[in-house]
């Protein structure tokens, strides 16, 4: 049995996901300004913005296949994608998973759901803009790279890891079509990625040996 199938972790990721089904039909604020990504995301503090069920087993799979030992996650909000990874780290022998997460009260949020998962010594979430939190401190190598906060600035935040990614690591960008910038960069050879669509606006990308 592997971390991620045993009964408590299995039990507290279906509550998670049915949450954040009800938030789904729940009503949603006004979008306002999405280019403002401070103040949409502040209107979203209450809501999980959770990955579907089989993005998060996707990450899960992938994160072992590469036995990632080094993680970066843009974009914590309740720890429902961070408790697949972070999963895949302890099946893999350990490692670290760094996240990054503007709202205070998500971070509370997802730091409980992985203290009552029991998986809390392998992860570091930072407070605040990861165009700032992810600009220091980052592991020598990285191995698996999660987007999925602001669309707006998924170029941005794979220009901060880029020297540090490993050749083989995975980086997976959800609702990638929102930011065609970050799609045009990593579907370009030349720029040192294979990618490719997978699954419903799901980008898997991978880092070239020969990369300029």
């Amino acid at each position: 049995m592997t971390t991620l199938t045993q009964p408590a972790l299995s039990s507290l990721i279906d509550r998670l996901f049915a949450e954040a089904d009800a938030a789904e039909n729940a009503r949603w604020p006004r979008a306002g300004d999405r280019n403002d990504y401070r103040q949409y995301y502040a209107q979203l503090k209450d809501h999980p913005l959770a990955v579907s069920r089989d993005t998060g087993k996707l990450l899960y799979i992938l994160a072992r296949s590469v036995r990632a030992r080094s993680i970066v996650e843009f974009g914590t909000s309740f720890g429902i994608s961070t408790l697949h990874l972070a999963a895949a780290l302890r099946d893999n022998g350990g490692g670290r998973l760094i996240g990054s997460e503007l709202e205070p009260s998500k971070i509370k949020r997802a730091r409980e759901n992985l203290a009552a998962a029991g998986l809390s010594d392998l992860v570091e979430i930072r407070e605040g803009d990861a165009l700032e939190t992810l600009a220091r401190d980052l592991p020598e190598t990285i191995d698996f790279v999660l987007l999925d906060g602001a669309k707006s600035l998924y170029p941005s935040i794979l220009a901060l890891l880029e020297d540090r990614l490993r050749s083989g690591a995975l980086i997976v960008a959800d609702n990638a079509d929102a930011s065609p910038d970050y799609l045009a960069r990593v579907r370009a050879v030349a720029n040192g990625y294979l990618s490719v669509p997978f699954a419903d606006d799901v980008e898997l990308s991978m880092r070239l040996a020969e990369a300029p």
